[in-house]
């Protein structure tokens, strides 16, 4: 397969790849990173990872002018997207009007040839993941039998370009910490191959997952109006998970009934809202207490509980230890 990329108006290629459809073990990773700060970019970073059947990047990019991004792909592939968009502060209503609004969208697409032009609003910032599987690596990955994607399967027989999802997703908070374990991984040589692999699998049953939850029907019911809203509900726990709002507060702060709230949350999420700042409390905790050394006094506050006690008993019950336990 033969993958490249650049900046309309600019000469060089932010990359170039020719890699070879069949997996091999044997092949070694290539990881390459670059930096971009040059009019119209005020910001671009992107890393990459290549192997025989595999080619992996991420993306951060941010534009004070109108921009255009060429992608061309050669061959049969089969791509994991993850596209994460973010205004910046005080950008005005139309700008917000032409699509800019923060948002968090991943599909699954077969891709037989690709050759086009991605605009990119000005002040927005781009986080952009993309995993590209040749259709031989992909069937390693999951069996080309397999029920979890057997109407993709059959479009990927008629060679049509397809999306696994007629509708792109909201990306988890699962996903968004796989792409970022992905990307900030410093394991070398057969190590690291085998943690992309392992992530890169992990990241598809996921995306699959979720697939399942949308074709009962749970997330059908729901307008696009209600999705964002659920996503801004989620975006406030995730700013305010050491002192959430309650139910109702959130329910009034997102302009959506508690009952939708709860059981829209529940499907594309997979969780409970609940659960879900119970998971970004005890994350956030082992962190501060594994990277930060920080004392359970301080991650006890910092997390929001009132006592260390308090903590202790929700981490034991989450991870199985206790946190004194993490700390020694």
């Amino acid at each position: 397969m033969h993958i490249k990329s650049k900046i309309e108006g600019f000469e060089d290629w932010l990359f170039i790849e020719e890699l070879p459809d069949n997996y091999n073990v044997q092949t070694p990773l290539a990881e390459k990173s670059m930096t971009i700060k040059r009019t119209p970019v005020s910001r671009f970073s992107n890393y990459t990872i290549s192997s025989g059947g595999l080619f992996l990047m991420h993306a951060h990019m941010q534009f004070n002018e109108q921009a255009k991004i060429i992608f061309e792909i050669e061959g049969e592939t089969i791509n994991s997207q993850f596209i994460f968009y973010e205004p910046k502060p005080g950008s005005d209503d139309k700008q917000k009007a032409k699509g800019a609004r923060a948002g968090a969208r991943h599909n699954i697409r077969y891709i037989p040839s690709l050759s086009g032009k991605y605009e990119l609003v000005p002040d927005v910032a781009y986080n952009y993941f993309l995993v590209v599987l040749s259709k031989e690596y992909y069937f390693h990955l999951i069996n080309q039998d397999s029920s979890l994607h057997a109407d993709f399967v059959e479009e990927i027989k008629n060679g049509k370009y397809t999306s696994i999802s007629a509708k792109d997703l909201l990306v988890s908070h699962e996903m968004k910490q796989i792409i970022t374990d992905i990307s900030e991984c410093k394991r070398v040589g057969e190590l690291k191959r085998l943690h992309t692999e392992a992530k890169i699998l992990e990241l598809l049953m996921l995306q699959m997952e979720q697939l399942q939850y949308d074709k009962h029907g749970e997330m059908k019911t729901y307008t696009d109006q209600e999705q964002e809203k659920i996503e801004q509900a989620r975006d406030i726990l995730d700013q305010d998970f050491a002192n959430p709002p309650v139910l109702p507060v959130l329910s009034r702060l997102v302009s959506l009934n508690e009952f939708k709230l709860k059981r829209g949350f529940k499907a594309y999420y997979g969780i409970t809202i609940y659960g879900y700042v119970t998971r970004l409390k005890m994350e956030r905790a082992r962190h501060l207490i594994i990277d930060q050394k920080m004392t359970i006094r301080e991650v006890t506050y910092e997390v929001g509980f009132k006592h260390q006690s308090h903590l202790s008993e929700a981490f034991k019950k989450y991870f199985g230890i206790l946190p004194s336990e993490v700390k020694s």
